[in-house]
C-alpha cells in the first residue's frame, strides 16, 4: 500500500501499560514523515517492524513533553546505526533552543546532520514541498502555541491509453507531454485532444493531523474531504466540561462532528487520557455521529 498511517503512541501525557505518548509515522509513497515523538517511539519502531530508510523530515506539533520528548533518544540512536542522511526537524523555533545542547553533546561523532527548520505556530503556511508532496501547518488552539499539519500529494500525471497513442504515432519522448495534459499536433498539423490519448488521473490523497486542540472549525475548508484525518480525542464527551475548556482538548464527539462537518473519508483517534482505559468507548461515540471512525492503539495501521 502506497499510503499508510502508523500509530507509535496512542496516549497523552501520562502513559500507561500497553500506551505510549502521541507519535506516528506517515507513509506516501516512497516517503516517511515522523508527526510527534513522545517516549517510547523508537521502542514501538522496533515492536512494530517499521523500518525508517526513507524517514528524513520530523514534524513537532508543539513543545509539550508527550509529543517530543523521544526525540533525542532517536537522534541518538540513528547516530549510533551509523545514520549519514541529514534529518531535518520541523517544529516552532524554541524547540531547537531546548534540545540543540543535547543533539551536540549526546551526537558527537554522529556521521549525519541534524538540521532545524523552524516555523511559525501562529500562521498557516507550506513548511515542507518536494515535486510529490507538500506540507502546510494548521494553528490550532491550546495551552501553548501548537499546529496541526495537512499532507497533500501533489496532482498525479494523466494515463496513457496506449493504443490510441499507437494509433496516432505518438513519439515516446512526447509521452511526458501527454501525462501533463498537453494535446498532440500530428505531423499533417491535426490536434489530437488530450482525452483521447490519456485517461484521468488516479486522485492525489490527503492526509490531515490535528494534534492538541480545543474544538475549532477554522480549518473546516482545508481538510475538506481528507482521505484521512487524524484528530486528538483526549476525552470522552462525559468528562467534566470544565476539564475539557482549561484544559483545551476535544472529545470523540467533537472530532467525529469536525469529520461530519469537513466530509472527510476517515477519522482515526488517538491521544486519550490515561483516565480512560477502554478505547473502544471513543470509537462508540464517535460513530454514533461519523460513522467511519476508528479508535487507534499503539502499533494499529491505516491506509487509504
Amino acid at each position: 500500500m502506497d499510503y499508510r498511517l502508523n500509530i507509535l503512541g496512542s496516549g497523552s501525557a501520562k502513559p500507561i501499560a500497553g500506551r505510549f505518548q502521541t507519535s506516528q509515522i506517515l507513509e506516501i509513497r516512497e516517503r516517511q514523515f515522523m508527526i510527534d515523538c513522545g517516549e517510547g517511539a523508537q521502542i514501538r519502531m522496533s515492536q512494530n517492524g517499521v523500518r525508517t530508510s526513507r524517514l528524513n523530515h520530523i514534524f513537532i506539533s508543539h513543545l509539550h513533553g508527550d509529543h517530543c520528548l523521544g526525540l533525542i533518544g532517536l537522534l541518538s540512536t540513528f547516530g549510533m546505526l551509523g545514520r549519514v542522511n541529514e534529518m531535518v526537524i520541523h517544529s516552532a523555533p524554541e524547540l531547537e533552543k531546548l534540545i540543540g545542547e543535547q543533539v551536540r553533546f549526546f551526537m558527537q561523532g554522529a556521521q549525519y546532520e541534524v538540521r532545524f527548520e523552524p516555523f511559525s505556530p501562529y500562521r498557516s503556511e507550506v513548511v515542507y514541498e518536494d515535486k510529490a508532496v507538500t506540507v502546510k501547518t494548521l494553528p490550532l488552539v491550546h495551552t501553548v502555541p501548537t499546529c496541526g499539519f495537512l499532507f497533500e500529494e501533489k496532482q498525479l500525471p494523466r494515463h496513457l491509453n496506449k493504443p490510441m497513442c499507437d494509433a496516432w504515432e505518438v513519439p515516446v519522448a512526447f509521452y511526458q507531454h501527454l501525462q501533463a495534459g498537453e494535446d498532440f499536433i500530428t505531423s499533417d498539423g491535426e490536434v489530437i485532444d488530450n482525452s483521447r490519448l490519456t485517461f484521468e488521473p488516479t486522485p492525489s490523497k490527503r492526509f490531515a493531523y490535528m494534534s492538541d486542540t480545543a474544538y475549532t472549525e477554522k480549518h473546516l475548508d482545508a481538510i475538506a474531504g481528507v482521505d484521512l484525518l487524524y484528530h486528538e480525542t483526549t476525552y470522552l464527551s462525559s468528562v467534566d466540561p470544565l476539564k475539557l475548556k482549561t484544559r483545551m482538548h476535544s472529545s470523540a464527539a467533537q472530532a467525529a462532528t469536525l469529520a461530519k462537518k469537513a466530509q472527510v473519508k476517515k477519522l482515526v483517534m488517538g491521544h486519550y487520557s490515561s483516565q480512560h482505559r477502554d478505547v473502544a468507548e471513543f470509537e462508540r461515540e464517535a460513530r454514533a455521529i461519523f460513522a467511519e471512525s476508528y479508535a487507534a492503539t499503539d502499533g494499529s495501521v491505516f491506509e487509504y
